[in-house]
């Protein structure tokens, strides 16, 4: 049998998980440095780097262990490279 890792490499992604009600700022710490904000239609938004499908499990069984509903989970598309000034055709 194969090593799956060696076929899906996993890297490092950028996600939004948005859950049903606001949390405190004190729970920040709990989210592994995720940023937490609190939006006006009544969800919190964490965001911010996970380093593997394993680190977002575990972020979403936290998720879970607090009891608020999960509204959805969204994979960011990467930060956009800054371009070289150095190529800007100046």
């Amino acid at each position: 049998m194969s090593d799956p890792s060696a076929t899906y490499p996993d890297p490092p992604g950028r996600y939004e998980i948005r859950l049903q009600g606001h949390l405190a700022d004190r729970w920040t710490t709990r989210f592994d440095g995720m940023t937490l904000t609190a939006a006006s239609d009544g969800v919190t938004v964490l965001a911010g780097t996970v380093a593997d499908q394993a680190a977002l499990h575990g972020l979403l069984r936290k998720v879970r262990d607090i009891g608020l509903p999960l509204v959805s989970v969204t994979r960011l598309d990467p930060d956009p490279t800054p371009s070289n000034p150095d190529q800007s055709g100046e």
